[in-house]
C-alpha cells in the first residue's frame, strides 16, 4: 500500500494529463472507500480513518499547523471527504472506536474551513443531540468534544457559543438519556469553559457576562447530580457488564465526577461566580462523601476492586476518582470566605465540632487500600514512591493529606489540636484497626510535614502526645503501622524543635537498630529514609556519634541486595544515597579517615545505577561538597582526597570502555571536573599525569555529548588551577599538555561534532589564550581564533554559542582593538569575519547566562563601542523584531511562510540598545535613583527644560466598551482590571501564562524587542557593580557624544529613552 501511494502521489506531479488524473483518482477512492465502506474489516476502516488523518494534517490548508506545503485534494473531494467523516462519526451503526477516530479528523478539518468551506458542520452536530439515537448522541458530543478542544478558534467558539452551551445543557440534564452520555456532555461544557478562561483576560467583561448568564442554569444542575443517590455497588463482574443497573451505576458515577471536575474549573476560570454558591456545594459534596464511606470500605479498603478505570472516551467511572475530585474540592471549598464564614460561626469554644468530623472523613477515606498494601509489600520501590511524593497517583489518601493541610493553613493550633486528639480517640478505642490507626499517623505525619515547611513548631505537650502513640506503633506486629510510625517520629522530631532532641536521640538509635534488624522490608526502607530528618534536625553532637554505625549500616544493607535488581529499584537506591549524603555531611573529614569506607560506599551506589539520572546527580553533588569542604581543610587533606578518588576516577574511564557502559564514564568525568574546580591552586603533584592520558583519550575519540562537555569541564578547570603542571607535562609520544590542548581544540571545534556535545569547548579555549598568552601560543592564536570564528557561524546551541563568545569577549577585556583587528582579516565562507562574529555575537547577547559570564560580556561591548571604530560602524546587525500587527499567535505552518522580520541597525547601535537592557537588568528590572541624579541625566539627555519637566509625550489610551455583547466585542481591547477575578476567593496566585491575553500574544511574538515588552527576559539578581559601571558608560558617551551617542539616542524606542533619561 505505502509503494502503491508513494507511485501515485508521484504521478500527480506528472507533467502528462491523463496520468496525472488517473493519480488523482486512485488517491480520491483510496482515500475515500476503506473508511466509508462497512464490507472492509472494522481495524482496516480505524487505519484508513487515522491514514486519511494523516492527509489531512500535512496536506489539507495551510491554516493547519503541521500542513507541509502542498495541497493533495481539490475542494470537490474536500466536500466529499468532509461529509463521509462527519456521517461516519454520527453514525448509528459505526464501531465506537472508528467513530472515535473520525471525530478527530472532523476537529482538524474544522479548524480550517469551519464556518466558511463547512457551514453546515455545527447545525449538523447540534440537530443530532436532541434527537439522536444513544450511538448518533455520543458521535456528535465526541464531535463537539473535539472541535472546542482543538477545531475552533476564539471567534468560530463564540459565534456558535450559546446555542452549543445550550445544546450540551439540555443533554447534561435530559434524565431520559444515559447518564455516560450526560457526563460526556458536561465534559464538553468544561472544554468551553477551558476556551473562556483562555480568552477572558483580553475580553474580561463580556466573557464574565455570558459566563454569569450560563452559570446560572448549570449550578442547579450540578447541584441535583451531586445529591443524586447512587444505587448499591454491584459486584465486579457485573459493574463490568453492560446494560442494567450496573451501567447506570458507572454512568452515575462518571456523571458525578465531571459536574465536579466541572465546578473545579469554574472554581478557577470565575471564582467571583461560584464563590455565593460555594457552601451548597461544600456541604453537598461533604454529605455525599460521608455516606459513600461504607462502600469506598467495601470496594477498596476490605476487597480489592479494581479502581482508577476510564471508559472509551477517558471519563473515570470508578468510585475512587469521583471520591478523590469531591476530597479535592472540598480543599478549595475551604479557602471561599462564605465557606470560612459559616465553619467559623459553627465553631464553639472548647468544642471542634466539625472539625472532628472533618478528620474523622479525612481519615476513614485515608486508610491503606487492599491494592496499596499488596502492592508496597512487593515491591518497597511504589511504598519509598508514595512516600516521597514522586508519584503521578493522587488517591483518596494523598487528597485526605491535602485537605488536613489546607486546615492547617486556616486554624493551624486548633486543626493540630484536633487531630491529635482523634488520634488519641483511634488508639485507645480496641475496636480501631491497624488501618485506622495507621491513618490517624499519616494524617498527622502530612500535617507535621507542612508546619515544618513554614517553620512552625509544634507545641510541646501535643508533641509529647503524638510522640506516645509512636511509640506504641513502633511494637506493633502490623507491618505498615509500624513502617508509619518511624516515619512520624522523624518529622515529629524536625517539626517540635528543641523540645524533644533528647526524645528524638533515643528515637534515632531505635530508628537505625529496625533499618539493621527489623524483619520487614517496608519498616526498614521507612527507617533508612527517616534517618535523614534526624541527621537534619538533631544537632550535630547528637549524631555524630552514629555517623559510622549509619554508613556501616548503608554498606551492609546494600551488599546485602541483589546486584541485579538494583537497576530497578531506583526509589530504594536514591533514599539509600539521600541518607548517605547526611551521613557524610555530618563531618566529611571521615571520607579521608584510616579504614573509611564512606567514599567507596558512594561510588558503589552510583556505579549500581548509573543510567538513573537522579541517582547520578545525588552522588555528583556530594562528592561536589565533600571536595569544597576538605580543599578548605588545607593542601594535606585536599592531598589526601586525591590519593583515595583518583584511582577510582580514572578506573571508572577503562571500566566504561570495557564494558559500554558511558553512563558510569560520564559521571567519572563530572566527579573529575569537580574535583579539579574546587580544589588546591596550584593542584598535587603527580595530578595531571595521572588523570591526563585518559582524559585526553576520552577527548580525543569520544562523541558521547554527555561525554565530551564534563570531560572539556575538567580539562578547563586543570587550565584554570594549574596551568604551569599542564604544559610542562608530555604524554608518551613526547606531545606537551599545551599542544594536546591545541588538538583537543582543534578537534572538538570541528563542523561534525554536534554543539550540544563541544559546549564547553568555548571555556577551554578561552581559557587556554589567558593561560597560555599570545607570546607562548604564537602561530598557534590566529588559528585557534579563526576556528573560533568559524565555528561560532554554524552553532545554534544557546550554551555553545555564549562559551564561543566569550573567547572574544575575554579578550576585548585585554585589547578591544586586537579583536576587531584580528576579526577584520578573518574570511568565514564568504563573509568577512567580523560581520560574522558581531552579528551572532548582538544577536545571542541577550541569552547569556551566568553571574561572571553576563558582567564579562557587557563590559567587552562596552570597549567594543568605545573604539568608535568605524569598521564596526559598518557591520550592520538584526535590531528590533517587527512585531506582526495581529494578536492571533501564528501556526507553524504559516509562521514558515512568514518567518520573522528585523530591523537592520549598525552595530554600534545595538550595542546601545542591549546595554539598556542589561543596565535594567542589572539593577533587579526596577532602577531606583535620587531625584538629583535622575534630573542630571535627563538635563545630559536633553529629556528636560531648565526647572526639570518632562518634555516627553505621555502615551494615550482610549477608552474600552463596556462589552455587554459576546459576539460584538470580541475585537475590543478590554481592560482586564475591569474586575478581579479571583473576587475574595483566597488562593494561591495563578503564575500561568494566559496566552489569550492580546498583551502575551505580544509580548510571545516580540520576543525580545527593544527588551521593554519581553516576557522570555528573566529578571536577575540585583548587580550593583554592573548598574554602577553601566551608569557611569551611559553618562561618559552622552556628556562626551561618544560614537555619535546623541544621535543614537534620537533612534531609541520611547521606552529606552526612559530607562536612559533616569539612569543617564
Amino acid at each position: 500500500m505505502e509503494q502503491q501511494l508513494l507511485a501515485l502521489l508521484s504521478e500527480t506531479q506528472s507533467s502528462a494529463e491523463a496520468p496525472r488524473k488517473h493519480a488523482e483518482h486512485q488517491l480520491k477512492e483510496l482515500y475515500r472507500n476503506p473508511a466509508a465502506h462497512r464490507s472492509v474489516p472494522i481495524n482496516l476502516r480505524q487505519a484508513a480513518v487515522l491514514v486519511l488523518k494523516t492527509l489531512v494534517l500535512t496536506g489539507w490548508s495551510d491554516a493547519i499547523d503541521d500542513f507541509a506545503g502542498v495541497i493533495l485534494l481539490d475542494e470537490p473531494t474536500k466536500a466529499q471527504v468532509r461529509e463521509s467523516l462527519l456521517q461516519i462519526a454520527t453514525s448509528d451503526e459505526e464501531d465506537r472506536k472508528v467513530r472515535s477516530a473520525a471525530s478527530l479528523v472532523v476537529s482538524k478539518i474544522a479548524g480550517s474551513d469551519f464556518p466558511d468551506k463547512w457551514p453546515s458542520l455545527l447545525p449538523t452536530v447540534l440537530r443530532l443531540i436532541p434527537t439522536g439515537t444513544a450511538s448518533q448522541v455520543h458521535g456528535a458530543l465526541k464531535v463537539l468534544g473535539d472541535l472546542v478542544d482543538d477545531g475552533l478558534n476564539d471567534d468560530q467558539f463564540f459565534g456558535v457559543a450559546r446555542d452549543l452551551i445550550k445544546v450540551l445543557y439540555d443533554a447534561a440534564r435530559d434524565g431520559s438519556k444515559k447518564p455516560s452520555l450526560r457526563a460526556l456532555a458536561v465534559s464538553v461544557f468544561r472544554g468551553c469553559m477551558e476556551i473562556l478562561d483562555m480568552v477572558k483576560g483580553s475580553h474580561g467583561p463580556a466573557v464574565k457576562s455570558f459566563a454569569e448568564e450560563t452559570l446560572k442554569s448549570w449550578f442547579p444542575f450540578f447541584a441535583d447530580v451531586i445529591k443524586a443517590p447512587l444505587s448499591p455497588a454491584p459486584t465486579e463482574e457485573e459493574e463490568m457488564k453492560d446494560g442494567g443497573a450496573e451501567e447506570e451505576w458507572r454512568g452515575l458515577i462518571a456523571l458525578k465526577t465531571q459536574a465536579v471536575k466541572t465546578l473545579m474549573k469554574i472554581r478557577n476560570v470565575f471564582p467571583a461566580l461560584l464563590s455565593p454558591q460555594s457552601p451548597l456545594f461544600f456541604t453537598s459534596s461533604w454529605h455525599e462523601l460521608s455516606g459513600l464511606q461504607a462502600t469506598y470500605h467495601q470496594l477498596y479498603i476490605n476487597d480489592e476492586r479494581q479502581g482508577r478505570l476510564v471508559d472509551a472516551d477517558s471519563l473515570p467511572y470508578t468510585l475512587d476518582f469521583l471520591v478523590v475530585e469531591e476530597l479535592d474540592f472540598m480543599q478549595a471549598c475551604l479557602r471561599a470566605p462564605p465557606v470560612r464564614k459559616q465553619l467559623e460561626a459553627e465553631l464553639q469554644p472548647g468544642n471542634p465540632g466539625w472539625l472532628t468530623e472533618m478528620v474523622r472523613l479525612a481519615a476513614a477515606y485515608g486508610q491503606i487500600t487492599t491494592e496499596e498494601e499488596g502492592l508496597w509489600e512487593i515491591d518497597v520501590n511504589v511504598f519509598l514512591s508514595e512516600e516521597t511524593s514522586v508519584t503521578a497517583n493522587y488517591t483518596p489518601r494523598i487528597a485526605c493529606g491535602d485537605l488536613l493541610i489546607k486546615l492547617g493553613e486556616w486554624m493551624r493550633t486548633l486543626v493540630a489540636e484536633t487531630a491529635v486528639t482523634y488520634t488519641g480517640t483511634v488508639f485507645s478505642n480496641p475496636q480501631s484497626t491497624w488501618k485506622e490507626k495507621e491513618a490517624v499517623l499519616f494524617l498527622l505525619n502530612q500535617m507535621l510535614a507542612d508546619f515544618h515547611e513554614v517553620d512552625y513548631t509544634i507545641d510541646v505537650g501535643l508533641a509529647n502526645r503524638i510522640a506516645e502513640y509512636v511509640r506504641f506503633g513502633m511494637q506493633q506486629g502490623e507491618t505498615f503501622l509500624r513502617a508509619r510510625a518511624y516515619l512520624v517520629a522523624g518529622t515529629l522530631v524536625k517539626t517540635s524543635g528543641s523540645s524533644l532532641h533528647q526524645l528524638g536521640a533515643s528515637m534515632m538509635q531505635t530508628t537505625l537498630e529496625a533499618f539493621l534488624r527489623d524483619s520487614s522490608d517496608v519498616v526498614r526502607v521507612a527507617a533508612v529514609r527517616v534517618l535523614q530528618d534526624y541527621m537534619q534536625a538533631l544537632p550535630t553532637e547528637t549524631t555524630l556519634p552514629l555517623q559510622t554505625p549509619i554508613i556501616d549500616a548503608l554498606s551492609s544493607y546494600l551488599s546485602a541486595l541483589d546486584p541485579n535488581e538494583l537497576s530497578d529499584s531506583e526509589e530504594l537506591m536514591v533514599t539509600l544515597i539521600e541518607t548517605l549524603r547526611d551521613a557524610i555531611a555530618m563531618n566529611t573529614t571521615i571520607c579521608i579517615a584510616p579504614n573509611s569506607t564512606a567514599l567507596n560506599l558512594l561510588f558503589t551506589m552510583a556505579s549500581q545505577a548509573p543510567n538513573n539520572f537522579q541517582l547520578t546527580m545525588l552522588a555528583s553533588e556530594t562528592f561536589e561538597e565533600i571536595v569544597k569542604t576538605i580543599s578548605g581543610l588545607g593542601d594535606n587533606a585536599f592531598v589526601r582526597l586525591c590519593e583515595l578518588v583518583l584511582p577510582t576516577l580514572t578506573g571508572a574511564f577503562d571500566v566504561g570502555a570495557m564494558t559500554g557502559e558511558n553512563a558510569l564514564t560520564n559521571l567519572a568525568a563530572e566527579m573529575l571536573a569537580h574535583l579539579a574546580q574546587h580544589g588546591s591552586e596550584p593542584l598535587p603533584a603527580g595530578f595531571v599525569a595521572a588523570v591526563m592520558p585518559k582524559l585526553n583519550r576520552l577527548l580525543m575519540q569520544s562523541t558521547d555529548a554527555e561525554l565530551l562537555r564534563p570531560a572539556t569541564d575538567a580539562l578547563k578547570q586543570i587550565l584554570a588551577h594549574d596551568q604551569k603542571q599542564l604544559f610542562e607535562w608530555h604524554d608518551g609520544n613526547g606531545k606537551s599538555g599545551l599542544e594536546l590542548c591545541l588538538i583537543i581544540i582543534d578537534r572538538l571545534l570541528q563542523h561534525g561534532m554536534d554543539d550540544n556535545a563541544v559546549a564547553e569547548i568555548g571555556g577551554l579555549a578561552a581559557e587556554l589564550v589567558e593561560k597560555a598568552g599570545s607570546e607562548r601560543l604564537g602561530p598557534f592564536l590566529p588559528q585557534l581564533l579563526g576556528a573560533v570564528a568559524i565555528r561560532l557561524a554554524s552553532a545554534e546551541q544557546a550554551a555553545f554559542i555564549q562559551n564561543l563568545i566569550l573567547v572574544f569577549a575575554r579578550l576585548c577585556l585585554i585589547s578591544a582593538k586586537d579583536v576587531v583587528d584580528f576579526l577584520a582579516q578573518v574570511q568565514v565562507g564568504n563573509e568577512n569575519g567580523l560581520q560574522v562574529v558581531m552579528a551572532k555575537w548582538l544577536d545571542n547577547s541577550i541569552d547569556f547566562v551566568g553571574y561572571d559570564e553576563t558582567r564579562q560580556n557587557v563590559l567587552a561591548l562596552s570597549k567594543l563601542y568605545a573604539l568608535e571604530d568605524p569598521r564596526l560602524a559598518e557591520t550592520v546587525v538584526r535590531g528590533d523584531l517587527i512585531v506582526p500587527t495581529s494578536d492571533r499567535i501564528m501556526t507553524r505552518s504559516k509562521a514558515r511562510k512568514n518567518p520573522d522580520r528585523y530591523t537592520m541597525v549598525p552595530a554600534p547601535v545595538k550595542i546601545v540598545k542591549l546595554l539598556i537592557e542589561e543596565l535594567s537588568s542589572a539593577s533587579g528590572g526596577n532602577i531606583q535613583l535620587d531625584g538629583s541624579t535622575a534630573h542630571a541625566a535627563a538635563r545630559a539627555l536633553g529629556e528636560t527644560d531648565g526647572s526639570g519637566a518632562d518634555l516627553r509625550g505621555k502615551n494615550g489610551l482610549g477608552d474600552d466598551d463596556d462589552g455587554d455583547n459576546l459576539d460584538d466585542n470580541l475585537d475590543d481591547n478590554l481592560d482586564d482590571d475591569e474586575d478581579d477575578e479571583d473576587g475574595d476567593w483566597e488562593d494561591v496566585p495563578n503564575s500561568s501564562i494566559d496566552l489569550g491575553l492580546a498583551i502575551t500574544k505580544q509580548q510571545l511574538m516580540g520576543g525580545f524587542g527593544d527588551g521593554t515588552n519581553s516576557i522570555l527576559s528573566v529578571t536577575r539578581q540585583r548587580d550593583d557593580e554592573t548598574q554602577a559601571y553601566l551608569i557611569d558608560f551611559f553618562r561618559d558617551i552622552s556628556c562626551r557624544n561618544v560614537g555619535r551617542f546623541q544621535e543614537i539616542y534620537a533612534g531609541l524606542g520611547p521606552k529606552e529613552q526612559e530607562k536612559l533619561q533616569i539612569v543617564a
